[in-house]
């Protein structure tokens, strides 16, 4: 029998609904729906607006987990880290958990969710089997991937609260043993990709089981693939939420273990390496700096902070350093052309490191908005960072050669950060007539912004 979570109950989900609903209602007819939500992991501002927004503040825990059926009813705005404390104490996670905490599983669903278990689980959205969603008319729709609402529930992924959003999701789980055994194997660029398809068509490496699968790329000559095992049994599983930091490790030990719950928060800690710009990897600020406040959602904090005042802009400029241009980006490119793709990232942007998650979508269907090929192997590249804006540049440009680049290797970019496309290409890329379809029929009067204003205009 599905057992109540505790964060939320079937009575309190239905009055949190109704106060969604009802703050629908509040919004003037004609002015822009959006949710009333003070965070988000985008990395994307957009046009602040007067009117009131959606009030999901109730719809943000775990409704019930099923251990037999390995399901779980999830509310749209519960984050990945509520979800997993439901999940866990049954030997049991989402098939993918995003690196972050506080993203929430409505948000992985509506865009994108990537992570260590995704070459053979694919994207969050391919684990849900049904999900409420209210649309742009006011109206709460179940869609499942057959009957009526089929076509909403196909749209719905990379849509980014285009066609609504979703208030209940019911996914399904993967089991998880208590701790996870791992193996960092150093392997040159051109291997990178034929040992990503060995372990996938073996689903081992050395006769091991490989679990769980993602890379590190330092530089041009050094990359590691990580290989995670499940393991009922570790003698001296490692803490990387104190002094020591995860990514350094991988170039430190072959192998390594940790609990089940601190290697699907590995990444968080650090925000993968980028807490390294706030000094937080400096040994003596790392012993003052609260354990409890070196996680993602305090550093995108304090980045949101300096994209509202500029201190440290101004800062620089006052010491005479260029201006710095955000390059903040994840891009899924087929594996076949993944050495090629580092080797130009690496000549032309010079960031360092870069991630590497391999995935393949689940089943044979492709999903319309994010049009991945089934039975291909990707691999996404994710960097995350600054660069000078050098003399005569403007701020963009190499955000745009970026995006070139990607699409000359055939690959494809996710929008939750900045998009420099132009309306033509951008429509071809992410199939916007099949999604401007759908949102004519749960959206007729257009009250939810498009996606080309949101991932590119920034309205």
């Amino acid at each position: 029998m599905p057992s109540t979570s505790g964060l939320a109950s079937s009575v309190e989900h239905e009055q949190a609904v109704g106060m969604l609903r009802a703050s629908y209602q509040r919004i003037p007819p004609g002015d822009p729906v959006r949710l009333a939500k003070r965070s988000s992991n985008l990395f994307r501002p957009r046009t602040a607006v007067d009117s009131p927004g959606l009030d999901v503040s109730g719809l943000t825990g775990v409704v019930a987990v099923d251990p037999v059926a390995r399901t779980a009813d999830v509310q749209g705005m519960c984050t990945y880290e509520d979800l997993v404390d439901a999940t866990l104490p049954h030997g049991l996670v989402p098939m993918v958990v995003p690196q972050l905490r506080t993203i929430t599983l409505g948000g992985a669903v509506t865009g994108l969710g990537i992570e260590s278990s995704s070459y053979r689980a694919g994207l969050p959205h391919e684990s849900v089997l049904e999900l409420d969603i209210l649309t742009g008319a006011g109206e709460v729709i179940t869609a499942r991937p057959t009957g009526e609402h089929a076509d909403l529930f196909r749209t719905f992924p990379n849509s980014y609260g285009s066609l609504g959003y979703a208030t209940r999701l019911r996914i399904e789980l993967d089991r998880i043993s208590p701790y996870v055994a791992l193996r960092h194997v150093r392997t040159g660029l051109d291997e990178l990709a034929p040992t990503i398809e060995e372990i996938i068509a073996a689903g081992t490496y050395d006769g091991a089981p490989v679990h769980f699968l993602d890379g590190v790329a330092f530089s041009p000559s050094e990359a590691y693939l990580t290989l995670g095992r499940n393991s009922d049994t570790a003698i001296r599983p490692s803490d990387y939420t104190g002094q020591q930091i995860f990514y350094r490790s991988i170039q430190q030990r072959p192998t390594d273990s940790l609990t089940a719950y601190d290697y699907l928060w590995r990444w968080d800690t650090d925000w993968f390496w980028c807490s390294r710009a706030f000094g937080a990897q400096v040994p003596w600020v790392r012993r003052v700096w609260p354990r409890r406040w070196r996680r993602s959602d305090v550093y995108y904090k304090i980045v949101a902070f300096e994209n509202r005042h500029q201190v440290a802009a101004g800062i620089n400029r006052r010491r005479g350093r260029p201006d710095r241009e955000r390059v903040v980006q994840d891009v899924e490119i087929p594996a076949d052309q993944l050495a090629g793709f580092l080797r130009w990232f690496d000549a032309e942007v010079g960031m360092r490191p870069v991630w590497l998650c391999p995935l393949r979508l689940r089943s044979d269907q492709a999903w319309p908005l994010y049009p991945l090929a089934p039975a291909t192997t990707y691999v996404n590249v994710g960097f995350w960072g600054t660069v000078p804006i050098v003399p005569g540049a403007s701020d963009g440009d190499v955000n745009r050669r970026i995006e070139a680049a990607v699409a000359d290797f055939g690959g494809h970019k996710s929008l939750y950060s900045d998009a420099y496309y132009d309306r033509d290409t951008f429509d071809q890329l992410y199939n916007v007539p099949a999604l401007t379809e759908v949102k004519h029929k749960y959206d007729p009067d257009a009250r939810l912004t498009g996606l080309y204003e949101k991932a590119v205009t920034r309205r």
